[in-house]
């Protein structure tokens, strides 16, 4: 405001000054006209030449003072303009979503990244109700208006919003006062930090996972060595027992404390992380002493195993921990026997998708994963496995091993249409010892 009374004043100042240069420099020069051609005139022709001169003196006076206001006026209207593009275009440039409201919550402005964010264009909202907020949300921002009555901004508040589909959407948000001829306006900036909450909450549950991994290596630990002594009591009870009943009775309760065993062993190794001890393996002789560990299981179950080492890639090396890798096959194995019905095939095979990399694939006709389970494959203690059956260690555990190798393990499938397993490993490039030469 005081800018633009000090230009209001000027612009008075400049077109008074002139108009009285021009009236003195035109009387001036008539009466020098008059004084040099019309000295012997009547009064009565005298009279009309002075009237004449006013009349003369007031139009051209008009004619400037109009041209002065005409071009003062475009000359604002053009700053006018290109202070509204000026603004315009740092509206739509903002990267947070802009939207100017009234103190009734009606939209008076809404800038690009607004629409993108929320799904409404600038046309659909102006003059209407901001309709981003609901009624709980809308309690919310009125608080707001007021705090910024009081105190002159709210800032970086979380918050939620509506986007035109009805879909809630986090945001932070900031709220500053804005007053044009003598309205109160509110300036609502919004940013998205969906990604922000979900880091967020995904850092909670890393943490809550890390404090279970601590609190089950202390359980197993304790528990490893009485159930150990149980395992070996119930086997002698079963080898001295002579009734039927209670011998199957033994076998169950030994069964039992088998896979309790189990699951305290992998929760160790789990939450143990030891280092490997690492050298160069070939990884068709670790898929070969797997396989033949593994055929009674799968004949029990009469199923079809398919192996394809390809003999040029039977020499490949791989930088390994031979046990752990061997832990990773039998697993990925297991899984696929257990998805796997009687007579279906499992395929495995070794490959070398590029000069640095080999793979191991895994392929079977079983169940396959559906896509709720997807999400969750590598979780630990996510199993879509009957109670006793898996401990939802089994893919975590594999997924780390092959982490500590540099390498990836990934598992895909539909359901009802199989599932495969990919095993991704670097080469090993055996480094040529250099001669030195003396």
């Amino acid at each position: 405001m005081p800018g633009y009374k000090q230009g209001q004043s000027w612009f008075w100042a400049t077109l008074i000054l002139s108009s009285v240069t021009i009236a003195g420099t035109v009387f001036a020069f008539w009466e020098l006209v008059e004084n040099r051609f019309f000295r012997n005139l009547d009064y009565v022709s005298l009279h009309y030449l002075y009237i004449s001169r006013g009349i003369a003196s007031s139009l051209f006076l008009a004619m400037w003072a109009a041209w002065f206001v005409i071009r003062q006026r475009r000359r604002s209207e053009e700053k006018l303009r290109r202070s509204q593009e000026h603004y315009l275009g740092l509206l739509d440039a903002s990267p947070s979503a802009v939207a100017l409201v009234d103190s009734e919550l009606r939209v008076c402005d809404w800038n690009a990244a607004a629409e993108r964010l929320y799904g409404f264009s600038k046309e659909e909202v102006l003059g209407l109700q901001l309709q981003t907020v609901d009624a709980e949300r809308r309690k919310e921002l009125r608080g707001f208006m007021a705090t910024v009555v009081r105190d002159g901004s709210v800032l970086d508040r979380e918050t939620q919003r509506h986007d035109r589909e009805g879909k809630v959407v986090n945001v932070q948000v900031s709220l500053l006062a804005y007053h044009e001829n003598g309205r109160a306006f509110f300036l609502e900036v919004t940013t998205d930090i969906g990604e922000r909450i979900r880091l967020r909450e995904r850092l909670v549950e890393i943490e809550k996972l890390t404090a279970i991994g601590n609190m089950a290596a202390g359980t197993a630990h304790h528990l490893n060595t009485p159930l150990a002594a149980m395992l070996l009591r119930v086997q002698m009870m079963r080898d001295r027992g002579h009734n039927a009943h209670c011998t199957y009775d033994l076998e169950h309760i030994e069964r039992s404390i088998l896979f309790c065993q189990q699951f305290v062993r992998q929760l160790l190794e789990f939450s143990r992380h030891p280092a490997a001890q690492k050298q160069p393996e070939t990884l068709s002789s670790i898929v070969e002493a797997v396989v033949g560990f593994f055929c009674p299981s799968v004949a029990a179950k009469a199923v079809n195993l398919h192996v394809d080492l390809a003999k040029e890639v039977a020499d490949l090396k791989v930088l390994a921990d031979r046990n752990q890798l061997e832990t990773v096959l039998l697993i990925l194995l297991s899984n696929s026997l257990d998805a796997t019905s009687q007579g279906g095939d499992i395929s495995l095979r070794i490959t070398q998708p590029s000069s640095e990399f080999i793979q191991l694939t895994i392929e079977d006709n079983g169940s396959g994963i559906s896509p709720l389970a997807a999400e969750h494959l590598f979780e630990p203690f996510f199993t879509t496995k009957p109670s006793g059956k898996g401990t939802g260690l089994g893919l975590a555990l594999a997924k780390n091993i092959i982490a500590e190798h540099r390498g990836i393990v990934d598992v895909r499938g539909r359901e009802g249409r199989g599932a495969v397993a990919a095993v991704i490993l670097p080469i090993h490039q055996p480094t040529v010892p250099q001669e030195v030469f003396r």
